[in-house]
Protein backbone atom coordinates (compact mmCIF):
# COMPACT_ATOMS: atom_id res chain seq x y z
CA UNK A 1 0.00 0.00 0.00
CA UNK A 2 2.84 2.25 0.77
CA UNK A 3 4.52 1.70 -2.59
CA UNK A 4 0.83 2.36 -4.46
CA UNK A 5 1.25 5.75 -2.43
CA UNK A 6 4.70 6.93 -3.11
CA UNK A 7 4.10 6.00 -6.87
CA UNK A 8 0.94 8.13 -6.67
CA UNK A 9 2.61 10.95 -4.89
CA UNK A 10 6.09 10.90 -7.43
CA UNK A 11 3.24 12.85 -10.65
CA UNK A 12 3.99 16.04 -11.28
CA UNK A 13 1.60 18.54 -10.67
CA UNK A 14 2.43 20.87 -13.24
CA UNK A 15 1.84 20.50 -16.91
CA UNK A 16 4.27 20.80 -19.57
CA UNK A 17 4.69 24.33 -22.06
CA UNK A 18 2.87 23.57 -25.00
CA UNK A 19 6.12 23.08 -27.43
CA UNK A 20 6.08 24.01 -31.37
CA UNK A 21 7.15 21.11 -34.12
CA UNK A 22 7.54 23.11 -37.22
CA UNK A 23 6.14 20.97 -39.89
CA UNK A 24 5.75 21.86 -43.85
CA UNK A 25 2.09 22.21 -44.74
CA UNK A 26 0.84 22.76 -48.41
CA UNK A 27 -0.23 25.74 -49.58
CA UNK A 28 -3.82 26.33 -49.81
CA UNK A 29 -4.52 26.85 -53.50
CA UNK A 30 -4.07 23.19 -54.61
CA UNK A 31 -4.50 22.62 -58.26
CA UNK A 32 -7.77 21.30 -57.49
CA UNK A 33 -9.39 24.29 -55.68
CA UNK A 34 -11.56 26.13 -58.57
CA UNK A 35 -10.51 29.46 -59.54
CA UNK A 36 -12.29 32.08 -58.46
CA UNK A 37 -13.30 30.21 -55.41
CA UNK A 38 -13.39 32.03 -52.32
CA UNK A 39 -12.31 31.06 -48.83
CA UNK A 40 -14.73 32.19 -45.39
CA UNK A 41 -11.32 31.31 -43.43
CA UNK A 42 -9.83 33.69 -41.74
CA UNK A 43 -6.63 31.76 -40.96
CA UNK A 44 -5.58 28.94 -44.30
CA UNK A 45 -2.34 26.71 -43.84
CA UNK A 46 0.67 28.08 -45.67
CA UNK A 47 3.88 27.32 -46.68
CA UNK A 48 6.00 27.05 -43.04
CA UNK A 49 2.71 26.91 -40.72
CA UNK A 50 3.72 24.57 -38.21
CA UNK A 51 1.96 22.37 -35.10
CA UNK A 52 1.71 23.30 -31.51
CA UNK A 53 1.53 20.12 -28.90
CA UNK A 54 -1.53 21.16 -26.24
CA UNK A 55 -3.08 19.31 -23.37
CA UNK A 56 -5.91 18.45 -25.91
CA UNK A 57 -3.16 17.24 -28.54
CA UNK A 58 -1.15 18.35 -31.56
CA UNK A 59 -3.02 20.69 -33.49
CA UNK A 60 -2.30 22.70 -36.39
CA UNK A 61 -1.65 26.13 -36.01
CA UNK A 62 -3.92 27.40 -39.00
CA UNK A 63 -7.16 26.02 -39.91
CA UNK A 64 -7.22 25.06 -43.75
CA UNK A 65 -9.19 27.21 -46.49
CA UNK A 66 -12.75 26.50 -46.37
CA UNK A 67 -12.78 25.82 -42.81
CA UNK A 68 -16.36 26.68 -41.66
CA UNK A 69 -16.46 30.61 -40.11
CA UNK A 70 -19.81 32.03 -38.27
CA UNK A 71 -21.03 34.80 -40.62
CA UNK A 72 -20.01 37.94 -38.84
CA UNK A 73 -16.96 36.48 -36.58
CA UNK A 74 -13.87 38.34 -36.96
CA UNK A 75 -10.34 36.45 -36.23
CA UNK A 76 -9.40 36.68 -32.33
CA UNK A 77 -6.03 36.11 -32.60
CA UNK A 78 -5.00 37.94 -29.18
CA UNK A 79 -8.00 37.09 -27.05
CA UNK A 80 -6.45 34.03 -25.18
CA UNK A 81 -2.95 33.12 -24.05
CA UNK A 82 -3.44 28.97 -25.36
CA UNK A 83 -2.65 27.75 -28.36
CA UNK A 84 -5.49 26.98 -30.98
CA UNK A 85 -5.62 26.81 -34.92
CA UNK A 86 -8.23 29.87 -34.82
CA UNK A 87 -10.36 32.05 -32.95
CA UNK A 88 -13.26 34.10 -33.87
CA UNK A 89 -14.92 36.79 -31.97
CA UNK A 90 -18.68 37.06 -32.93
CA UNK A 91 -20.63 40.29 -31.29
CA UNK A 92 -23.62 39.27 -29.00
CA UNK A 93 -24.29 36.34 -26.53
CA UNK A 94 -26.09 33.58 -28.29
CA UNK A 95 -23.65 30.34 -27.75
CA UNK A 96 -26.59 27.88 -28.11
CA UNK A 97 -27.05 29.07 -31.58
CA UNK A 98 -23.76 29.55 -32.90
CA UNK A 99 -22.58 26.14 -31.56
CA UNK A 100 -25.51 24.65 -33.46
CA UNK A 101 -24.40 26.59 -36.95
CA UNK A 102 -20.93 25.11 -36.22
CA UNK A 103 -22.32 21.41 -35.81
CA UNK A 104 -24.25 21.77 -39.42
CA UNK A 105 -21.01 23.51 -40.96
CA UNK A 106 -18.86 21.20 -39.33
CA UNK A 107 -21.03 17.86 -41.18
CA UNK A 108 -21.37 19.77 -44.29
CA UNK A 109 -18.05 19.92 -44.12
CA UNK A 110 -17.39 15.91 -43.59
CA UNK A 111 -16.93 16.11 -39.74
CA UNK A 112 -18.91 14.59 -38.37
CA UNK A 113 -20.56 15.07 -34.30
CA UNK A 114 -18.95 13.15 -31.76
CA UNK A 115 -20.72 14.98 -29.10
CA UNK A 116 -21.90 18.74 -27.99
CA UNK A 117 -21.78 19.07 -24.62
CA UNK A 118 -23.57 22.40 -23.04
CA UNK A 119 -24.39 24.68 -21.40
CA UNK A 120 -21.14 24.69 -18.95
CA UNK A 121 -21.84 26.90 -16.06
CA UNK A 122 -19.64 29.91 -17.72
CA UNK A 123 -22.55 29.54 -20.72
CA UNK A 124 -19.92 27.69 -23.06
CA UNK A 125 -20.41 24.78 -25.41
CA UNK A 126 -17.70 22.29 -26.65
CA UNK A 127 -18.02 20.32 -30.08
CA UNK A 128 -16.52 17.32 -30.52
CA UNK A 129 -16.19 16.53 -33.95
CA UNK A 130 -14.12 13.53 -35.71
CA UNK A 131 -13.49 13.19 -39.77
CA UNK A 132 -11.52 10.65 -41.69
CA UNK A 133 -9.32 8.07 -39.91
CA UNK A 134 -8.14 9.87 -36.56
CA UNK A 135 -8.61 13.43 -37.42
CA UNK A 136 -10.60 14.94 -34.35
CA UNK A 137 -11.20 18.68 -34.31
CA UNK A 138 -12.78 20.63 -31.47
CA UNK A 139 -14.36 23.84 -30.93
CA UNK A 140 -15.40 25.70 -28.03
CA UNK A 141 -18.10 28.82 -28.20
CA UNK A 142 -17.50 30.73 -25.13
CA UNK A 143 -19.46 34.00 -24.18
CA UNK A 144 -17.67 36.56 -22.58
CA UNK A 145 -18.93 40.32 -22.07
CA UNK A 146 -21.12 41.25 -25.02
CA UNK A 147 -18.79 38.66 -27.02
CA UNK A 148 -18.95 35.35 -27.98
CA UNK A 149 -15.55 33.62 -28.79
CA UNK A 150 -14.98 30.60 -30.52
CA UNK A 151 -11.78 28.51 -30.24
CA UNK A 152 -10.68 25.66 -32.25
CA UNK A 153 -8.40 23.04 -32.18
CA UNK A 154 -7.56 21.38 -35.87
CA UNK A 155 -5.82 18.39 -34.81
CA UNK A 156 -2.73 17.71 -36.91
CA UNK A 157 -3.97 14.06 -38.30
CA UNK A 158 -6.61 16.24 -40.44
CA UNK A 159 -5.73 17.37 -43.64
CA UNK A 160 -4.07 20.93 -44.24
CA UNK A 161 -5.71 21.69 -46.81
CA UNK A 162 -8.88 23.45 -48.44
CA UNK A 163 -11.81 21.71 -47.15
Amino acid sequence: MALLMTGCASTSPSSPAPSVAPTEVPTANTPSEAPGSSSQAAASASPGAGQTDTEWGRIWDTVPAGFPRFPGSNPADDAAAEPVSARFAVPGRDPQAIATWMQGALEQAHLSTVGLNGPAEDGSFVLDSAGDGTCRVQTTIAPLGDMTFISVLYGSDCPATQM
